[in-house]
């Protein structure tokens, strides 16, 4: 009967914590904490880069910490494709950390 009862943690806290730090700590714990943040970037791009491009992207996904996102229109690849660098200042600020090194605009 023993095994089906887990101990209390020796090191609780006194305080309570407030919601944001308890699911930042399970994050950090189940080591989700990068995942979660690739999904809220991916979620965040028509928010950063505005309606009108995120119209004409048919998919965005993050592997290997690199942005892939597809463009339906060829003259704003074009013009995604030379504000690379902005883009990825833009998504990093959004975010308030560095989430993807690169923007692979296709």
């Amino acid at each position: 009967m023993s095994r089906l009862y887990k101990k209390l943690p020796q090191g609780r806290k006194g305080q309570p914590e407030s919601i944001g730090d308890a699911i930042q700590n399970m994050l950090d714990t189940f080591r989700i904490s990068d995942k979660f943040n690739e999904a809220d970037l991916v979620s965040s791009w028509a928010k950063v880069m505005g309606e009108p491009i995120a119209k004409r992207t048919s998919k965005i996904y993050i592997r290997d910490k690199k942005l892939y996102v597809h463009v339906s229109s060829a003259p704003l690849k074009h013009e995604l494709n030379m504000s690379r660098d902005k883009i990825l200042v833009l998504l990093t600020k959004e975010m308030g950390k560095p989430v993807v090194n690169e923007v692979i605009i296709k």
